[in-house]
C-alpha cells in the first residue's frame, strides 16, 4: 500500500471528526478572526468588530430563547397526564352525588370523598386548580354555559349549577367549567 492509501478504520475516524463541529465560538476565537481579518466581506477591523458583536448578540438571543422554551416545556410537562385524569375526578364527583341520595351508602360515601380529597390535593401540588362553584359570577373565560334557568335563590348572571368542573393548569385553561346560569326571577 502507498502512503496515500487510507485504511477503512481511519476513514471512519476521519469522517466522524469531520462531522463534529463546534457550535460555540469563544471571544478569543472571534477576536483572533477579527485580528487576522479572516472575516468574509470585511474590509476593515471595524467591520470585523461589527460582525463579531452581531454574532455575540445572536448567540445570546439564541441562548435566551432556548432557556424560555425549556422553562415553558417544564412548566406544562404534566398537562397531558393531568388532562387524562380529569374524567376520573368527574366520576368520583358523580359517585359522591349519587351516593348522597341513597341510604346505606354513608360509609362508602365517606371513603369516596376521602379518595377525591387526596386526589385533588395531589394534582393541586402539580399546579392544577378546579374552576366553577355554585353562585360564582358567570365568566365566559372559565365557564361554558350549557343552559340558563330562572332561579330565585341565585342572582341573575351567576352559576346556578355546575354540570362539570373546569380545571386550570397554572395559567393555562385545561377545560372550562360547564355550568347552568341563573336567568333571574
Amino acid at each position: 500500500m502507498g502512503e496515500d492509501t487510507v485504511k477503512p478504520e481511519e476513514a471512519v475516524e476521519n469522517t466522524e471528526q469531520e462531522q463534529t463541529t463546534e457550535i460555540v465560538i469563544s471571544d478569543e476565537q472571534l477576536n483572533q478572526l477579527a485580528k487576522d481579518r479572516v472575516c468574509p466581506g470585511c474590509d476593515t477591523m471595524q467591520d470585523a468588530e461589527e460582525v463579531r458583536l452581531r454574532c455575540l448578540a445572536e448567540m445570546e438571543n439564541f441562548k435566551k430563547r432556548l432557556q424560555r422554551e425549556r422553562e415553558e416545556q417544564f412548566k406544562y410537562a404534566t398537562e397531558s397526564v393531568l388532562g387524562d385524569l380529569l374524567p376520573t375526578l368527574d366520576n368520583l364527583q358523580l359517585a359522591i352525588d349519587y351516593g348522597r341520595n341513597l341510604e346505606g351508602c354513608e360509609n362508602m360515601l365517606v371513603g369516596v370523598e376521602m379518595t377525591q380529597k387526596l386526589f385533588l390535593e395531589a394534582i393541586e401540588r402539580h399546579g392544577l386548580t378546579p374552576l366553577g362553584e355554585k353562585n360564582d359570577e358567570f365568566n365566559p373565560e372559565i365557564h361554558e354555559a350549557v343552559g340558563q334557568e330562572n332561579c330565585d335563590d341565585v342572582p341573575e348572571g351567576h352559576v346556578k349549577h355546575v354540570m362539570q368542573r373546569g380545571y386550570k393548569l397554572k395559567d393555562r385553561m385545561l377545560r372550562p367549567a360547564k355550568v347552568i346560569v341563573s336567568g333571574g326571577k
